[in-house]
């Protein structure tokens, strides 16, 4: 696969997310604007909260990604300010899937993450062009 088949929106699941985070989120991908065989993208959450109020647990409602697929693992960094790493995505496509469901591993390393936070299991399933 190329990065260019990731391109679009997916929907996330995590099973057993931190406090304050919610279990289902929103990525969008597509091309990097610097480097183009690689991703950018957002991934957006639900927060509970209204627009403008401060991130829960180190992050924002809407977050910026970047990464790379490299040899069949998607591997993105997230940031909630732009500035730092908030969370790090490690996955891989599922045999079977023809490239639609990827799962792995996201880890929170957010200035309010515990220095033992756990990896949290993750399902990426592409949503339909709207």
């Amino acid at each position: 696969m190329k990065a260019e088949q990731l391109y679009g929106r997916w929907a996330v699941r995590f099973d057993h997310p931190p406090a304050g985070l919610p279990e289902r989120a929103t990525m969008r991908l597509q091309r990097h604007a610097e480097f183009s065989e690689s991703l950018a993208g957002t991934v957006s959450r639900d927060l509970g909260a209204a627009a403008g109020t401060p991130a829960i647990a180190g992050h924002a409602a809407e977050a910026a990604l970047a990464g790379d697929l490299d040899e069949g693992m998607l591997l993105l960094d997230e940031s909630s300010d732009r500035i730092s790493i908030t969370g790090t995505w490690n996955g891989e496509m599922q045999p079977g899937s023809c490239g639609r469901v990827y799962q792995g591993r996201w880890k929170d390393t957010s200035a309010s993450a515990a220095p033992d936070a756990a990896d949290i299991p993750f399902t990426l399933t592409r949503l339909p062009s709207p």
